[in-house]
């Protein structure tokens, strides 16, 4: 409807209003009331922009990560009282997003059919000698730089914790941790660990 008054305002020197009217098919008095308000349109689109500026300073200093929720409370915080679906609005129209948590899935997926793993600890989580029981998991987090595989050895003697992390691999489920910390430890005969879900055990 807009486009038609504007229209109207453009060709009103050549066509009568009336004419133009009754062509587009819009009241008269509608264009009329269009008209008075140029003035406050023409506010409201300089307060816009501005804002944008705002906006778009705002998340350039938070390196393109904050959405609407978090612009909306760094304005609150400089003083600025904006509508929150106003920023919405002027964020998309302007194409400004912010970062969003990729949906987690599962790296793992077992396979069903498969024998479970023997229980090398046998529910007995106490152990005399150190290095002669392990438990231990492995897991994989997210980085800059790709997935890190973080592996994670428990001592049951002294409760002595082991993290290992990088970007190598087992040949089973990617621990570049067991055998290294198996081999500084001096593990050998009658050593157990038990085994997560991955499968990995220490030799």
């Amino acid at each position: 409807m807009n486009d038609a008054y504007a229209f109207i305002e453009a060709e009103k020197t050549t066509h009568g209003v009336a004419f133009l009217c009754r062509l587009l098919k819009v009241a008269r008095s509608s264009f009329y009331a269009w008209l008075a308000a140029a003035k406050s349109r023409a506010y409201r689109l300089a307060a816009d922009e501005a804002l944008v500026h705002e906006i778009a300073a705002i998340h350039v200093a938070s390196r393109q990560t904050y959405g609407v929720p978090r612009i909306h409370a760094e304005l609150r915080r400089l003083g600025r009282c904006v509508n929150r679906k106003r920023i919405a609005r002027l964020m998309r129209e302007h194409d400004i997003q912010g970062a969003h948590r990729r949906k987690r899935r599962s790296l793992t997926r077992p396979d069903r059919k498969a024998k479970p793993a023997p229980d090398l600890i046998g529910r007995d989580f106490h152990a005399e000698i150190p290095g002669t029981k392990l438990v231990g998991d492995i897991t994989a987090l997210p980085t800059g730089e790709g997935w890190l595989y973080l592996a994670c050895w428990l001592d049951l003697q002294g409760e002595l914790v082991t993290v290992r992390g990088g970007g190598l691999r087992c040949s089973r489920c990617g621990c570049g941790g067991c055998g290294r910390w198996c081999r500084r430890r001096g593990g050998g005969g009658g050593l157990a660990a038990g085994r997560s879900r991955c499968g990995c055990v220490l030799p």
